[in-house]
């Protein structure tokens, strides 16, 4: 019923407004009149006839014809048709068109408040004929009236939200709003009212605020029972009433843990079992309580209560997995003692007392079992300390060390030493007893301290790897057996004119031994010494001694060294003594003291070198000598290159020269007859190197007689028949080429084997017999045995 009032009652205030702009009457002109102080001339103010404010027009209009918005008309209207009205602005002559004879005013389409509410435009009259304005141009605006034709829309499609569990019933979860594109001004097409659609009966929804509570109580809101929910909310508009549009968003609300419950063991008893020789820290076992929190709500602490392994065991807490460790706390012996017994109490580490009480907990029993372990023998003390003599006598006893065998049945204990730790074999053991006896002498001076190690082993057992080894240290005492000695090599000088009583050297010693109440050295000059007359020895106290002279005047060139022969005692008993000497060199020096010049021997060693430089010296000029002999001889040899380079070369007595002419312009250069044999070498013959002319070879070639030897007769022949043949033939090789030929001579037994002898071979030879050494011989064979063929001599 409500809802048909607020129609009627928008419908009645259109009609209104509407009715209101279309009929105005004409607002009667004013005439003022101004009386001026000079003349009474009557002045008169014409006003516009009408004034258009605005126009309602109702948006998302659906018909078929122009909708209508109204009708402009002015007063110099008479009806008569002289007057037009014209329309401009936003949408004019589009949007908006106007009947300029009556001034209707019509809308062209359907027009959306949503995108533009209004619009302004203006109008005015003119004469219809000259298009004279006959008024002032008014401005009007066409307001878009809203109808609910947009849906509300929420800001997100789905919320995500979340409250702790156990919350009071109206606690706030969160907010969700909703936006209406309509007339908030206008009706109620944009007042919006919210419900929950889905997630009753848990929570709940305020109408007009959009804001999410908790519906239940704290006992109903368990999220150990139930974790997620999912909640539907819609927004209505018309203030919720029929025929008003809605939207929906979906809310994803989860409960937050809380401590509300303590954890718990999932069994009463455990049991464990622990072998004797686990190291302390070792872990036992793990037992495991349960939580139904999650996160910080769900850790948990564990403590042993009670029971008698009390101080034996401890147990800490895995961060990770909330698993209770058991751990060994004291060394455990399964002899004395073969179970325990705890109790365990484990509680939340932040219990929160709005929902648990600090005194939740929960209770479980341990039974540990101690598992027998045959056990190394052990020792009654964890080191031993022992001291010696270090004049001790070989096999004397210096100390003893002692294990027994921790397990109930006692097996004798034998001892050795590690040698690793004795490599010098100087100490033994006797196994049966553990003494330790010297097997060597002993120097406290060479090793004041020796460190053992002493193995102990159950006679049954011997080879049991789980040996128990004890450190043993023993201390050598120091025996007064080293005599002092000078500190260093003493060296000094005294000069010529030295006065008596003169200090010329402080000395000291050093000793070995090591007496317990410190070194007190004795200085004195030895009983046999040759010098009492000219020096002397004063002993300082503190273990220092200074060198005088007894006398003045010291000759240089009488006697250049004295040796002073220093007698050194200890104070230790029983008293060691050496002696020392001092060299003393007399030297010349100025009024001051200060040393001018010594003997030549002391000024050889002064400022001489060494021999160990002297040697090193001389080896390195001998080896810079060698290196310059075997350089030198390595530049004077020379490399001398073989007469036949390849051994693939088979020419026969062939010399390779590798010597090249200048070509035949080249008439200087080279001279072939220097190859040719002195006898026949002939004085008016030219050189080689020339193109010889006709009258010196007129065809046919005449033969050079030449008076052979008795050796070399065929050969020389054979020379001289091939060097006419070239001479003759014009296509020869450049003149000052060397030609090479291969033979061998007349009555060679194993006859030629060269080309060139091939042509005077009376007969064909016979080469099967090669056919039966072999394969490889039979190719020879066919190549040798075949018809003779034609060789170029």
């Amino acid at each position: 019923m409500r809802t048909w009032i607020v129609l009627l009652l928008w419908a009645c205030a259109h009609k209104t407004v509407n009715a209101v702009a279309l009929s105005r009457g004409p607002v009667r002109r004013k005439t003022k009149e101004i009386e001026g102080p000079q003349d009474k001339e009557l002045l008169r103010r014409s006003k516009r006839g009408w004034m258009w404010r605005q126009f309602f027009l109702q948006e998302e209009y659906t018909g078929t014809d122009h909708q209508y918005i109204g009708k402009l008309h002015s007063d110099m209207d008479k009806g008569d048709g002289t007057v037009m009205y014209v329309l401009s602005g936003e949408g004019a002559g589009t949007i908006f068109v106007i009947d300029a004879s009556s001034g209707d005013l019509h809308a062209t389409r359907s027009l959306d408040r949503e995108e533009k509410p209004l619009y302004s435009l203006r109008a005015q009259a003119v004469n219809k004929k000259t298009g004279i304005p006959l008024e002032p141009e008014t401005e009007f605006i066409v307001k878009l009236h809203d109808i609910n034709d947009n849906e509300p829309k929420f800001d997100k499609e789905v919320y995500t939200a979340s409250v702790p569990e156990r919350s009071h019933s109206g606690t706030y979860v969160t907010q969700v709003t909703a936006q209406d594109a309509d007339d908030e001004m206008f009706g109620y097409s944009a007042k919006l009212t919210y419900s929950i659609s889905q997630g009753h009966p848990y929570f709940s929804v305020e109408p007009n605020t959009g804001i999410i509570r908790t519906a239940l109580g704290p006992s109903d809101m368990d999220r150990e029972q139930r974790e997620h929910y999912q909640v539907v909310i819609e927004a209505k508009d018309m203030a919720g009433q029929k025929g008003g549009l809605t939207g929906t968003t979906t809310v994803n609300i989860s409960l937050t843990d809380v401590n509300d419950n303590p954890p718990h063991f999932t069994q009463s008893i455990y049991q464990f079992s622990v072998p004797e020789l686990t190291n302390v820290g070792s872990s036992v076992g793990r037992i495991k309580a349960v939580d139904a929190d999650v996160g910080r709500n769900a850790e948990m602490d564990y403590t042993v209560v009670s029971g008698d392994g009390l101080d034996v065991f401890d147990i800490s807490t895995d961060r990770n997995t909330q698993e209770g460790i058991l751990s060994v706390k004291k060394p455990l012996d399964y002899e004395k003692k073969k179970s325990y017994l705890l109790h365990i109490k484990v509680q939340n580490t932040h219990p929160d007392p709005r929902f648990l009480s600090l005194d939740a907990q929960d209770m479980a029993t341990v039974r540990v079992s101690i598992e027998d372990v045959d056990e190394p023998p052990q020792f009654e003390k964890i080191s031993y300390i022992l001291e010696v003599k270090e004049d001790a006598a070989v096999g004397t006893v210096i100390g003893s060390v002692s294990a027994m065998d921790p397990d109930m049945r006692r097996s004798p204990v034998k001892y050795s030493i590690d040698r690793h730790t004795d490599v010098d074999r100087v100490f033994g053991v006797y196994a049966g007893n553990g003494s330790i006896f010297l097997q060597r002498p002993l120097d406290r001076e060479e090793f004041a301290w020796h460190n053992i190690s002493v193995i102990a082993t159950e006679f049954r057992h011997s080879d049991n790897p789980e040996q128990t080894s004890q450190p043993v240290y023993i201390h050598i005492l120091d025996v007064n057996d080293n005599p002092p000695m000078l500190a260093s090599f003493y060296e000094t000088f005294v000069c010529e004119n030295a006065k008596v009583g003169q200090k010329i050297q402080t000395i000291s010693a050093v000793d070995l031994d090591d007496p317990v109440g410190g070194h007190r050295f004795l200085f004195s000059l030895a009983p046999e010494s040759k010098v009492r007359a000219n020096f002397s020895v004063r002993d300082n106290g503190d273990n220092t001694a200074g060198i005088f002279t007894q006398r003045a005047g010291f000759g240089r060139m009488h006697k250049s060294t004295h040796l002073v022969a220093v007698v050194i005692s200890d104070g230790t008993f029983p008293t060691q003594t050496s002696t020392g000497t001092l060299t003393v060199r007399v030297c010349t020096c100025d009024r001051d003291g200060n040393m001018e010049m010594c003997n030549a021997e002391a000024l050889t060693s002064s400022a001489g070198l060494s021999t160990g430089a002297l040697v090193a010296i001389l080896l390195c000029i001998l080896i810079l000598l060698l290196i310059v002999v075997l350089f030198a001889a390595l530049k004077r040899q020379k490399k001398k290159e073989p007469l036949i380079i390849s051994k693939e070369d088979v020419r026969d007595n062939v010399v390779s020269y590798n010597d090249e002419g200048g070509g035949e312009e080249d008439t200087q250069a080279f001279d072939i007859g220097a190859l040719r044999h002195p006898e026949a070498m002939e004085d008016s013959k030219m050189r080689r190197d020339i193109l010889p002319s006709e009258s010196l070879y007129p065809p046919p070639p005449l033969r050079r007689t030449i008076v052979p030897s008795r050796e070399n007769t065929d050969v020389m022949d054979f020379i001289n028949q091939r060097v006419q043949e070239n001479d003759g033939n014009p296509t020869a090789p450049p003149y000052d080429s060397l030609a090479t030929y291969a033979y061998e001579g007349n009555g060679s037994v194993a006859d030629s084997l060269s080309s060139l002898g091939s042509v005077s071979s009376e007969g064909a030879q016979d080469y099967n017999y090669l056919s039966e050494w072999g394969p490889r011989f039979r190719k020879l064979a066919d190549m040798y045995g075949g018809e003779d063929s034609d060789w170029d001599s």
